[in-house]
Order: structure tokens, then C-alpha cells, then sequence
């Protein structure tokens, strides 16, 4: 007798290529002509996620600045929406500076 899988069962993988670790800072979205600011939660080398009520729609691009001294100016797009919560992004650091500083800020920061 061979047991086959449920196609009802959800698959818990972890789909993150890093994890992410905790982490407390402001995060400028610029939206249109609007600046709309959210607290993110936690960061990794590519991703975070972004407590923004409402939050933005799957797919939504935009120019964000990561609050640290000095800013960091990412290219982030929407990758997962927590209605009630806000979103995760995926995210480029713009300039070489910029990406010099957020690994830094990752090396620096406890395991999660």
C-alpha cells in the first residue's frame, strides 16, 4: 500500500532565499505626489516587511528611504500583503554607498 499526499495539505516551505531578523526603523514610501510612512518590522539582504495600514496592493512598485543615518534609498515592489498588518517587499538598494551600509546594518544585527 503506498500513501499518496494530500493536494489539500499547504505547503509551509520557506520560500525566503535569507532570513530576516528583527529590526526597528521608519521607511519612507513614496506614493504619487504623497510620502507615506510605515515602521518596518524586520530586513534581510533583499527583503522586508513594512507595518502600513492600508497597505499597498501585490505588485505595487515604489521609491522608498530607509531611515538610518544616512538614508538608504531602496526600489522596492510589494511582494505579500498582510491585510490589517502591511506588506513585505522585495528591494534594490540604489547606489553602492547605500548597499555598503545596509550590510553593515545586517552584520550587526542579533540572529533572529
Amino acid at each position: 500500500m503506498t500513501i499518496q499526499p494530500s493536494q489539500n495539505v499547504v505547503d509551509k516551505t520557506e520560500r525566503r532565499y535569507f532570513q530576516r531578523k528583527k529590526f526597528r526603523a521608519r521607511l519612507e514610501v513614496e506614493w504619487g505626489s504623497a510620502t507615506l510612512t510605515g515602521e518596518v518590522r524586520d530586513i534581510g539582504p533583499r527583503g522586508l516587511f513594512v507595518e502600513l495600514t492600508p497597505p499597498l496592493w501585490m505588485g505595487a512598485r515604489f521609491h522608498g528611504h530607509l531611515i538610518l543615518k544616512p538614508p538608504v534609498k531602496l526600489e522596492c515592489t510589494v511582494a505579500r500583503v498582510e491585510p490589517e498588518a502591511g506588506f513585505a517587499v522585495i528591494f534594490d538598494v540604489a547606489d553602492e554607498n547605500g548597499k555598503a551600509q545596509l550590510e553593515a546594518l545586517l552584520v550587526s544585527l542579533p540572529p533572529a
